[in-house]
């Protein structure tokens, strides 16, 4: 097996696993099976791992796995998840969410958590009540003594990310990201926020140096399903990881596996090749509204003139965004969008009908009066 890749938190030191561990299945599983999955989980390189089970089960089992190396893995720990009678729940009581807390510290043997996360906020009138009524404050402190590293929060909803970016304070999120998700929205039931939000709330994202852990990147197993996918056709665990981590300010994937079986699966990511990566069958099934917007699926590739097409058009829409870094990435790249020499190939690939030359006149354009300037 390949070896495991890595993404640096923008705001530490952190080098996390592209692929990291959810929870939300692992309870169908013996403790047995769920402990061996996750030192399977830690010796291949993984080393994220969401701490919110469907019921409590999972927990002791984690426990164990961890023992002794507690300073291998990051875990993302979420502040308002309970476990009433040991079946999850969630609540705004912050004395039941200390409890909570404390309880968890001392289970996983532990003293603090990686990341601390506001749990589960998708209504902006939510977001006002853990904000000012007590919860973010008791989370500041704990970041302050040292016991939360990074504070963050978990959410479907664009608009509570970016109020929750306007404090400067998150530093990783966790977020639904999937192509059933992107090109759906706006339908209630499958996810808040048009195609054209929920990549603003990305490049915002990017530019506030907030990272994404990714959930639901194969939409509860229905990409997965011909028979259940909005698109009418199956995806492979491959393709929907990859688009995850092509979006911006992506730094983990958060599939939910079952065990050990399932795992092994999501990590035959590690050794697949471009072909096997490439999702660019999206644009034949995508709604109308995807259509000319470029989703960094390099299905174009290869550019004769060896142009990244994909990143040449990530770094052109962070920086019109406001991104400053976006422009020193771009000047860095060794093969910039001014080697265009207009040979079509990438218009007469691209699945989602971009028109590429004269995007790369324009990215061209941009960037180069910026540098005039």
């Amino acid at each position: 097996m390949a070896a495991m890749q890595y993404r640096k938190l923008p705001h530490g030191d952190e080098q996390i696993s592209v692929l990291g561990l959810g929870m939300g299945y692992i309870h169908e599983s013996s403790e047995k099976e769920i402990e061996r999955t996750v030192r399977r989980a830690i010796e291949c390189g993984i080393n994220y791992f969401d701490m919110v089970a469907s019921e409590a089960k999972p927990y002791p089992a984690y426990a164990r796995a961890f023992e002794g190396q507690r300073d291998k893995v990051y875990l993302q720990m979420h502040f308002g998840a309970v476990y009433r009678g040991g079946e999850y729940g969630w609540t705004r009581d912050l004395s039941e969410i200390k409890q909570t807390f404390q309880q968890q510290l001392a289970l996983l043997h532990t003293d603090y958590t990686d990341m601390g996360y506001l749990h589960c906020v998708d209504e902006l009138d939510d977001l006002e009540d853990v904000l000012h009524g007590g919860l973010w404050d008791y989370m500041k402190g704990l970041k302050q003594e040292g016991v939360i590293r990074h504070l963050g929060l978990s959410s479907h909803n664009p608009e509570v990310v970016r109020r929750m970016l306007d404090t400067g304070l998150v530093d990783m999120l966790m977020f639904s990201i999937n192509p059933a998700y992107d090109y759906e929205a706006g339908k209630e039931e499958v996810a808040i926020g048009s195609l054209s939000e929920r990549g603003r709330m990305y490049q915002e994202c990017e530019k506030a140096g907030a990272g994404i852990a990714v959930m639901k990147p194969f939409g509860g197993g229905q990409l997965l399903d011909a028979r259940l996918s909005p698109f009418g056709r199956a995806l492979t665990e491959t393709q929907c990881i990859q688009y995850a981590l092509d979006r911006p300010a992506v730094l983990t994937v958060l599939p939910g596996v079952r065990g050990l079986a399932d795992l092994d699966r999501v990590l035959t990511y590690l050794d697949a090749g471009e072909q096997d990566r490439d999702y660019g069958v999206l644009g034949e099934v995508a709604p109308q509204n995807a259509d000319g917007v470029c989703v960094y699926c390099n299905h174009c590739r290869p550019c004769p003139q060896g142009i990244n097409v994909g990143l040449v058009n990530k770094y052109y829409d962070l920086a019109r965004v406001g991104d400053t870094m976006a422009r020193s990435h771009y000047e860095k790249l060794s093969v910039r969008a001014d080697a265009c020499v207009q040979c079509g190939h990438c218009d007469a690939r691209c699945p989602f009908h971009v028109g590429q030359q004269a995007r790369m006149q324009e990215i061209d354009a941009y960037f180069s009066k910026g540098a005039a300037e």
